[in-house]
């Protein structure tokens, strides 16, 4: 069974290289298509080895989640705003790479408990959904998740992973989870990420990167 919330400290051999990657890709808003707050990186940022590397941790192979935005970057401000607030991720397993810097690094990745139904997840199994009081998993992502995505008293806020610089968050996409807000006034100290979407399959050896 997978874990559902791993996290990996020191995860990058250089985290400094890969930060000045990460800033160099460019964040381009007439480029942005989504619900997430900040701008998501032009294009994705490879490392050679991290499919592999979070496979061998998990022990089930992943790669890159078709139709996602895997291996880009995100770059959150302060006051930026988002179209959605507490959601589930359209993936096997997920993943978030802190990339800003030791000095500027606050808040982190959010986990919630949905109050009226008091989960905190999305069911995986059909016993556990029929016990939750649905019997179609589309229907409580409709009625729990997208309905109540930006009602904030219906959320109780159970946990947050901090950030820090270099530290892999690893997660069950199924659990109902939001990013914390952004900071900074530019890519020198503002909330710099990458995001992985991982399915299950075989990571690729051939990836270019670091």
């Amino acid at each position: 069974m997978l874990p559902a919330l791993l996290i990996i400290d020191d995860f990058l051999a250089d985290p400094h290289g890969v930060r000045r990657a990460a800033l160099g890709l460019g964040y381009d808003p007439a480029l942005k298509a989504g619900n997430y707050p900040g701008l998501l990186s032009n294009d994705p940022l490879e490392i050679k080895g991290l499919d592999a590397a979070v496979a061998a941790r998990i022990g089930v192979p992943v790669a890159a989640m078709p139709g996602t935005s895997h291996g880009h970057c995100r770059l959150t401000l302060a006051g930026d705003k988002g179209a959605s607030g507490v959601h589930i991720d359209p993936c096997f397993y997920s993943g978030i790479l802190y990339l800003s810097l030791p000095e500027h690094a606050r808040g982190g990745t959010d986990f919630f408990r949905h109050r009226p139904t008091g989960l905190d997840r999305v069911p995986t199994t059909d016993l556990a959904l029929l016990e939750s009081g649905f019997s179609d998993v589309n229907d409580l992502v409709e009625r729990v998740v997208n309905a109540d995505t930006l009602k904030p008293a219906r959320w109780e806020k159970v946990m947050t992973v901090p950030m820090r610089f270099n530290r892999l968050v690893l997660f069950s996409p199924w659990l109902f989870h939001n990013s914390a807000p952004g900071f900074g006034r530019s890519g020198a100290d503002g909330r710099l990420v990458m995001l992985l979407f991982f399915a299950q399959g075989r990571p690729s050896p051939d990836a270019p990167g670091w």
